[in-house]
């Protein structure tokens, strides 16, 4: 365990940098998982919120370059139809809200 930062940036080793990279692009997958989920959920609840929450995580995911290239661009999709629906809906009440 080091208390101090390294005095150089070549102390870190190849084992260091690939743990890195790996959980970088975990967290990437978790992005691209967790936009496809919120779009599709955002479909029946709250799409005015989740819709967003989902267009931005699957945009930051295929930023990172996700191994899940399908599931974020599944995610980006359903961000924007939620707003698609949310949309439709205000325009047949003529309110902000939506219900069925």
């Amino acid at each position: 365990m080091q208390l101090t930062a390294p005095a150089t940036r070549t102390d870190r080793t190849n084992a260091q940098q690939t743990d890195a990279r790996k959980t970088g692009i975990r967290d990437t997958d978790g992005m691209a998982v967790a936009s496809f989920v919120l779009g599709l959920l955002g479909l029946l609840v709250l799409n005015v919120f989740l819709g967003p929450v989902a267009i931005v995580l699957a945009a930051v995911a295929l930023w990172r370059g996700t191994a899940r290239r399908g599931r974020a661009l599944l995610g980006l999709g359903l961000g924007v139809a939620d707003l698609l629906v949310l949309v439709a809906f205000m325009s047949a009440d003529s309110t902000m809200s939506w219900s069925l």
